[in-house]
């Protein structure tokens, strides 16, 4: 009997250990301030008093342990569900980072190189145009994605060059970045049941917003989901199970995924937008759109906050996570520099772009506490993360309102908790 409940004790720690990836500590054993760190959920209470958001979830870890996890609110304002840290969210965008850690691993390997033209993979990509405004043209303003009906009116050139993956990698392709670019994917938009391999070369057959390289401009889906499509070709699996054999499963990321079960269904958080009066629940197109099939490299990913964190923890340990390497340490200080400067037009004071995440160049011309250097990337329901590499900082937030200066807001609350 002694024998037995030794071997169930074994397993239980063996569980508990792979349920928590990433260790916790007491603030103080890593150098931040409880106190300090306290404040960040009297900021989330008061924009829940607000009535600004439902509710949230926030992670804090540094050194590679967790000092901070916290869930306030509620998941939905009807059935006031109690807001849980094991609350999955939409991340949206912040699947982009994780796409371009796929992308670096197929680097590192040699199977593809980041100047190479995105047509080597994909032959339709193969000498694109790109769309010049009609003289006095008007309309368009949304490309067709907004309820615009007007389309934009527009000539093309030839592109001066083919784009390249780090031109999709750092949002300066021109590919679906603008009305004009936008109005040509609107017409060969994927299908339902479409998988990337179908819908993907289509993109090849769209004008890009400008010439390849001369401005940063954001490109929401199409970048991503392309560099999603390369994965694919050059690993020979399809995304999700890339994601999950090469990142997740070594990271202990068990519960994020591009369509959850329909347990994790349960605890996926409401979306909501803010008005005039309060908050009103929104359906996202992409809860109908991709059910196993289309794996949206762009944003297509649901997380909790504890299963981001990991990805977070290992980019600060320099590619490092529980003993395995699953980035080299030049591999991460390529991806997180600032290939994409401020002085570029698009891009704002004080802030660069690297291959899937922005980075900090100036934290005073940002007007931020982070250090310089660090990087990260936000979804479009309010979703935040970054890591601050000089501190050995990571924050997650999870949220599923958009709301821009809450995301400042707990990056300064998580910097400010540092007294060591």
């Amino acid at each position: 009997m002694r024998r037995i409940l030794i071997l169930a004790a074994l397993v239980v720690s063996v569980i508990g250990v792979a349920a928590a990836p990433v260790p916790d500590a007491k603030p103080e054993e890593v150098g931040l301030s409880s106190e300090r760190l306290a404040l960040i959920d009297r900021m989330i209470d008061r924009r829940i008093a607000a009535r600004e958001i439902a509710g949230a979830v926030t992670i804090v870890a540094r050194n590679g342990k967790v000092v901070h996890h916290s869930a306030r609110g509620v998941v939905d304002l009807e059935s006031k569900q109690p807001m849980r840290t094991s609350t999955m969210f939409r991340i949206a965008s912040m699947t982009k980072p994780v796409t371009g850690v796929a992308v670096m691993m197929m680097v590192e390997e040699g199977k593809l190189r980041l100047n190479d033209p995105v047509s080597r993979y994909i032959p339709e990509f193969k000498g694109q145009r790109v769309a010049v405004a009609a003289p006095g043209a008007t309309g368009g303003a949304r490309g067709g994605r907004g309820g615009n009906t007007t389309p934009p009116q527009f000539t093309t050139v030839p592109a001066t060059r083919d784009i390249t993956i780090k031109d999709l990698l750092t949002h300066v392709s021109g590919l679906g970045s603008g009305a004009m670019s936008n109005s040509d994917i609107d017409k060969v938009a994927r299908k339902e049941g479409e998988t990337l391999a179908q819908y993907i070369p289509r993109l090849g057959t769209t004008s890009l917003e400008f010439q390849p390289g001369s401005r940063w401009t954001y490109s929401p889906g199409a970048g991503f989901e392309t560099l999603g499509r390369i994965v694919e070709i050059v690993s020979g699996m399809p995304l999700d199970q890339f994601f999950r054999q090469r990142i997740f499963d070594p990271l202990g990321m068990k519960d994020i995924a591009f369509w959850p079960t329909d347990a994790q269904w349960t605890r996926v958080a409401s979306v909501y937008q803010r008005g005039a009066n309060g908050l009103t629940k929104q359906t996202p197109p992409n809860d109908t759109s991709s059910r196993g099939i289309y794996f949206r490299a762009s944003g297509g990913l649901v997380s909790t906050a504890e299963d981001y964190i990991p990805l977070g923890v290992m980019l600060a340990n320099m590619g490092e996570f529980n003993g395995k390497h699953l980035l080299g340490r030049k591999t991460v200080e390529m991806m997180t520099a600032a290939h994409v400067l401020d002085t570029l037009p698009g891009r704002p004071a004080g802030e660069g772009y690297g291959l899937s995440v922005r980075v900090v160049t100036d934290h005073t011309r940002r007007g931020a506490m982070l250090s310089d250097g660090t990087y990260g990337w936000s979804g479009a329901q309010g979703t935040h993360f970054f890591v601050d590499p000089k501190e050995k900082l990571v924050g997650v937030l999870m949220v599923q309102t958009s709301i821009p200066e809450m995301q400042r807001d707990f990056e300064d609350l998580v910097a400010q908790s540092v007294i060591r």
